[in-house]
């Protein structure tokens, strides 16, 4: 299923019914007077965030959703039938954005969250709602209200846990399929990876959420390469883990462009939590290993902790360094098995 985190929708909700004019008239009944019933409601459209879409794949292919008109009143003091709402099932995590792709309307980060986005028009009065007794025989109703036209933009925030920083090439994919059952698209050239990557890691009975983005190069906040726009599904994580490549002749200058980009984008990324790793340490021999280790602390002014994605050296060790730095209330915990196996 193709990824996709952002797009236009138009919606528009239902008018209300208009106030019908009616008077009763009926053989053998002496007085009749007004009985003209109220318009319906025009429905509503709303916004839902419900489990199990990671995508908004689905506004792809249907970008308009108008909701019904709310019948006109009827005679016999029939009030007319409600139009029927439409309901946006949206991933959790997605913001809803005015036509200038900045105003906020929403922010949908928990199962369940619904917000109105269109209020259907109220339906307009039939002529037995102005009866009264100086005015037994109105002849006056009123229309339904107007039902409200938007066009909204939907942006999708992926949530996770920890987000996964580098260089193309280095190593986040083969970390993301080293410790979880996702399968992301792994080769020996730039930009393998074209779309986030969501994989649930487990480390000492506990679970949390690492998004794969891909690479950043310098000037990806001016365009180039596959740009920024990926940054934003790692605004919600809780720490950065920014993989550097030890095989890199450049081991200082590609940390510093990872963080001039985070600099740039905003949203303050560049001040949260990190964890800085050194990959590929199973390519570098104990000489090597160390000069790079002293050039990227040097680079980082502060700790560097080593691991190899492909030999699964270090591994359980930078786990614990996240899951150590992720909010006690976003961790999973798996629940422990039993000592015994249950038996018949």
């Amino acid at each position: 299923m193709k990824f996709l985190d952002l797009c236009k929708v138009y919606i528009r909700s239902g008018a209300g019914g208009g106030g019908c004019v009616s008077f009763r008239r009926e053989k053998y009944i002496e007085y009749g007077g007004p009985d003209g019933g109220d318009g319906g409601k025009g429905g509503s459209v709303w916004v839902e965030a419900v489990d199990g879409l990671n995508t908004l794949i689905d506004f792809r292919y249907q970008q308009h959703f108008f909701a019904k008109n709310g019948q006109p009143g009827m005679g016999r003091q029939r009030t007319g039938k409600d139009g029927e709402d439409i309901v946006l099932r949206v991933p959790v995590g997605t913001e809803i954005l005015d036509e200038d792709q900045e105003t906020v309307l929403c922010d949908l980060t928990e199962v369940g969250e619904r917000v109105e986005l269109a209020r259907g028009g109220n339906g307009g009065f039939g002529n037995l709602h102005f009866k009264s007794s100086t005015n037994q025989a109105p002849r006056r109703s009123n229309p339904g209200q107007d039902g409200v036209e938007r066009t909204l933009w939907l942006r999708l925030k992926l949530i996770a846990d920890v987000g996964l920083l580098g260089l193309p090439n280095a190593g986040k994919s083969t970390f993301l399929a080293a410790t979880s059952n996702a399968r992301p698209k792994i080769a020996d050239y730039p930009f393998t990876t074209l779309h986030p990557n969501l994989g649930v890691v487990g480390v000492d009975n506990i679970e949390f959420v690492v998004a794969d983005i891909p690479g950043l190069i310098e000037g990806a906040s001016e365009g180039r390469g596959l740009g920024d726009l990926f940054l934003g599904h790692v605004e919600r994580c809780a720490v950065l883990l920014h993989l550097v490549d030890g095989t890199s002749e450049t081991i200082a200058e590609d940390y510093q462009t990872i963080i001039g980009e985070l600099e740039a984008y905003g949203g303050g990324l560049a001040q949260k939590p990190r964890v800085t790793v050194l990959n590929k340490i199973d390519a570098l021999d104990q000489d090597t290993l160390a000069a790079a280790r002293q050039t990227l602390e040097s680079a980082s002014a502060g700790t560097v902790m080593l691991m190899s994605g492909v030999a699964r050296d270090g591994v359980t060790d930078v786990l614990r360094e996240l899951r150590d730095q992720i909010d006690e209330d976003r961790l999973r915990h798996k629940p422990k098995e039993e000592a015994e196996p249950w038996r018949p």
